[in-house]
């Protein structure tokens, strides 16, 4: 019982990250629903698709009212991602992906979205400065590359859960000619078109406990909802780096608990070791 209520205390924790720093808190949710609340990888990464699509269709509320989110944009870069996601989840339900492979990749895409932080807390900020990492593109086919990031970042939505944010904004802002402010308003409804397409790849093809997904997705929406009215007292720069260095710490506690794992040659032989699946038993929904 104590172990649900921490789950819950921590639900509510990512939605208060995503108000008070505008993204990054949805990566938790997957080691929250493996490691606190007992759910199969598989399981947890379908469920967390419903979470991060969900509190990000509530954070394009506010971009919407102030104008900043680009629908032509949203829908060219969305269509790429919403078919990269199901696809990913197709692929991430076939007997030979291991639940050891997506949490690895899970934890190495952590590390990433954390570094990527630290790098834009540490600027003096500017547009430019935040989007260091991506050099200018020849942009004679920038629609498709546009295109071909947006069904790449749809495949890692789809196979591990994460919304691939810290790839979109940088994706719309360099290739796409959009505003920095439009790509953050855009970028949340991009997240939650390729979380629902992702979540319909693993509907019927991996057992759900909608009372944990639905409880967890409203405490999440609860804790956004004060995260951005605390917005408004507290400075999220200085935030973002000590979070930054916190998803490093969950990212290596992943891979810590898997290393012995990663030793098996046969996929089937490490499923079979693998401990969570016998934490509790979910029914289908």
């Amino acid at each position: 019982m104590l172990v649900q209520i921490l789950g819950y205390f921590l639900g509510g924790c990512i939605g208060l990250s995503l108000g008070l720093l505008g993204g990054g808190g949805s990566v938790l949710a997957l080691p929250i629903l493996v490691y606190v609340m007992g759910a199969p990888a598989k399981s947890a990464i379908a469920m967390t698709l419903v979470i991060v699509g969900t509190v990000s269709l509530i954070g394009v509320v506010p971009h919407w009212r102030r104008g900043n989110v680009n629908l032509p944009k949203a829908l060219i870069f969305g269509s790429a991602t919403m078919a990269g996601a199901f696809g990913g989840a197709r692929l991430a339900t076939q007997p030979w992906v291991g639940e050891v492979f997506q949490l690895v990749l899970f934890a190495t895409m952590m590390l990433l979205a954390a570094a990527l932080m630290i790098r834009k807390a540490q600027s003096a900020g500017g547009q430019k400065e935040d989007l260091g990492l991506l050099p200018e593109p020849v942009c004679k086919y920038c629609w498709l590359w546009l295109l071909t990031e947006g069904l790449a970042i749809g495949v890692l939505t789809g196979l591990v859960g994460v919304g691939g944010g810290f790839a979109i904004v940088p994706a719309l802002v360099l290739l796409g000619k959009v505003p920095m402010k439009e790509a953050v308003g855009t970028s949340l409804l991009i997240i939650a078109l390729n979380s629902f397409a992702g979540f319909l790849g693993y509907l019927g093809k991996v057992p759900l406990d909608s009372h944990l997904m639905i409880s967890f997705t409203f405490v999440a929406a609860l804790g956004i909802l004060l995260g951005s009215y605390l917005s408004q007292f507290i400075d999220a720069r200085s935030l973002q780096q000590g979070f930054a260095y916190f998803l490093m710490i969950v990212a290596a506690f992943i891979l810590w608990q898997n290393r012995e794992h990663l030793r098996f040659s046969d996929p089937a032989t490490a499923q079979s070791q693998y401990p969570l699946q016998s934490q509790r038993r979910f029914k289908s929904s």
